[in-house]
Formats: structure tokens, sequence, C-alpha cells
């Protein structure tokens, strides 16, 4: 059997190692590099409902099954178990959480946000009354405020009461030269190398005082997940790390996992080659055609899954005349019934026009306004699904990442 994954990101990239690990032949093409390296290198199952959610599982299965307009009502909380067992197998160690509790970490601007599955990095971070913290970082990180990050911690009352303690402290260290303006990523990379840890660490060291835990900028190593372990040893104190602005190295570690593991499993990747069209015959998609140098290609399938995104990614679409579609395959949208898709009060309400998206049943085929699906073999997963504002509810990895395990399992099984 062949399969087509369209898009890279995490639901993509799962759903594309999930079946080949079962023998299917899979090919991923995708216009892009995926939104993995936008992300907070964690996973959200449920943070806001509105309220902040505690066990985020406990209100996956309430939202399913009283909110049938929300993707986790055709997804279930089976799924997204499977799913967020499934990704922290494939990086073995490189997350650790549980569905059924939400960890509150520091931002980058001092707040607190609710997540499930953290890197290791990060779990010295977790929130507690009376913790005392020092938020440091180099004067030549762009993009990071301890002054800022201290203050809105140690005056934020934690949800059992009490606030954490937290000061700032900075340090003088490029990433490499004399550059008066590093990036994240020049400092992961120099952080991979053992002596410049010993010459960061070194900086940092004097600042801490007895019993703090140290909150570092999100950026301790690429490639060897386990500079920040070397780093925390050198410092001689408890650090973690604090998720940056976007382009994140924490999404970009996971990213990296999951693409060399798809290569290595031989799931084709085509990179760089947007899906424009799909030929159809007797109401199933036998091939997709992917726009390259030179000319047009023509990929065989036997299913389809449709794993572009959003608005965010550019797979749905609003036009100056306030309409929407999908740019692939031209779906049916659902939500699309709203008097105004904007509105231009940024700190107010979400945005409506983010609910809008692709109706699916439980094996995640997309549905016409009958309830049928458009196509046989064609299924959605992620941020295509309607009915969530992921950034909002925070829940984004959560029905990718199920929604990738539902598709996989419904064409593993033989959905017709």
């Amino acid at each position: 059997m062949k399969t087509v994954v369209i898009g890279a990101g995490i639901a993509g990239l799962v759903t594309a190692i999930r079946l080949r690990d079962a023998g299917q032949d899979v090919t991923l093409v995708t216009k892009g590099i995926g939104g993995l390296q936008l992300g907070q290198g964690t996973v959200d199952v449920f943070g806001y409902s509105p309220d902040r959610v505690d066990n985020p599982i406990a209100e996956v299965e309430k939202v399913s099954s009283s909110d049938p307009a929300h993707p986790y009502a055709p997804i279930g909380a089976d799924a997204v178990r499977a799913g967020v067992d499934y990704l922290a197998s494939l990086l073995g160690g490189l997350l650790e959480g549980s569905v059924e509790k939400n960890y509150l970490l520091p931002t980058a601007v001092g707040a607190l946000r609710p997540t499930s599955y953290i890197q290791p990095s990060m779990t010295n971070g977790v929130c507690e009354a009376g913790k005392k913290l020092l938020i440091a970082g180099p004067r030549q990180l762009k993009d990071f405020y301890p002054q800022l990050i201290a203050g809105n911690l140690a005056r934020t009352d934690l949800p059992d009461g009490g606030r954490v303690e937290a000061r700032p402290g900075s340090f003088s260290i490029p990433a490499r030269g004399t550059e008066a303006d590093s990036s994240a990523l020049r400092y992961a990379q120099a952080l991979d190398q053992p002596e410049y840890r010993r010459q960061f660490a070194a900086q940092i060291k004097p600042l801490v005082k007895e019993g703090e835990t140290v909150g570092l900028p999100a950026m301790l190593g690429l490639n060897n997940h386990d500079a920040w372990r070397d780093l925390q040893d050198l410092i001689g104190a408890p650090i973690f790390e604090i998720p940056l602005p976007p382009p994140g190295i924490p999404g970009m570690r996971i990213n990296q996992v999951l693409v060399d593991m798809a290569k290595e499993k031989r799931v084709k990747v085509i990179l760089g080659s947007p899906v424009t069209a799909g030929t159809v015959e007797n109401g199933r998609i036998v091939s997709v055609t992917a726009a390259s140098a030179g000319h047009d290609m023509v990929i065989p399938a036997d299913h389809v899954v449709l794993a572009t995104g959003g608005f965010e990614s550019g797979a749905l679409e609003l036009d100056s005349y306030g309409l929407m579609s999908e740019t692939i395959f031209n779906l049916p949208l659902v939500g699309t019934d709203i008097p105004e898709p904007t509105h231009g009060d940024y700190w107010g309400d979400p945005q409506p026009m983010f609910r809008v998206g692709v109706k699916v049943d439980s094996d995640m085929r997309v549905l016409d306004a009958s309830g049928d699906p458009v196509y046989a073999n064609l299924h959605a997963t992620g941020g295509i699904l309607a009915g969530a504002i992921r950034w909002t509810e925070k829940n984004g990895e959560g029905i990718a990442l199920g929604s990738a395990m539902a598709a996989a399992d419904a064409i593993l099984g033989g959905s017709k």
C-alpha cells in the first residue's frame, strides 16, 4: 500500500513514521520544513477550557463527549493517549510527562504556561511556592530579558497559593568571536562543544546563590541532548531552559530527531515541492501532483493524509472578499458561516476564522455537508481540523498526535 502524507509538521511526521513502521510505502511531500521549529518543544494536550486545566486528558474526555464540533470529538481520548505515548517512544527520553497532569513552566515574558510533556532540560523550572530562581542570560542574546521574566514570575500567584522568589542576572559571553548580537541557534551550536560549556558555566557560577535554581534561555545544545546536564554539573546548581520566541531550539531538537528517523526508516521525503492537485477516480484520490523545478511530479497513492496545518501555514486562505478555502483539493470547510472572520481587537476574543477547517469522522476522513466522506481514502490530521483555536486552548500537539494515530490506524485497518 502506498500512502502520501502532505505536510512535515508533527502530525505529518508522526503519521509517516507510524505507517512506515507498519510496512507501508510512505512518501512525505512538503512545501517547507514544517512548523515544529516554531513551537516550544513541548506537548500541549489541553491547557485552557477556558480556565486553566489541571488534568488535560480528563478535559479531552469531557470535551469529546460534550462538544461535537471540537476536533477531540472524532479523535477521542484513547487516540490522544496513544499518539502522545508513541511520540515519547520515538524521541527516546527527549520528552517526559503525563497526559493526566499539566506542568506550569515560565515563558519568555515570565508568565506561567501549562503543558503536559516537557523536555528534561525544562523539568527544574516547574514552579512551586517558595522556590528560589535566578533568571540569567547573556547580554549578547536578543529576545531574552531576565529582569522582565523574574519580575513577572515574582508577582504571580501560583494556583495552590504562594509565589516563587525570582531575581534577574546577566553575564557577557558571545556565541562566537566578538559578535555583539548572537542568536539562540549560534549559542546552541556553541554549547554542543565541551570547551564552550566550560566557558559559559564560568560566567554563570559566580551569580548563583545558595538554594537557587537557574533559569536560562532554551539554547543549551542542539545536537547534544545532554549538554544541559554537563552545564548543570559545571555550574553546581539545578538549571532549566525557558523557551524563547520562535524559532525555538527545543522544537528544532524534536524536528531533527523525527526527520532523521523518517529518512532512516526509508520514508521518501520530498522537500520544497508544494502539492497542487489530486487525480480522482471512483471517489478516491489515486495520485497527487507536486510542483518542482522543471516539471511537476505525479505521485501515486492508495491513501492520502492531509497534514498541512491551517491559515498560519497557507493550507487555508481568506481572500479579499471574505471567502475561505482549502488550497489543494478545494475541500468543504465548516465554520465559515460567520459575519466577520476577523476583528480588530488585538487583545480581545480570538479571531473567529481560526475555528474554520475540515470536518472529519473517527477515521479522520474529510466529510462533506451531508456527513459523507469527500474521498474514501483522504484523511486529515492536525491544524486543518475545524473547531479549536489551538494556541488559545493550548492543545495543538494533542490534536495533531491524536488525529495522526487515528488516521494511521484507519489506514492500517483498511478503512473504506
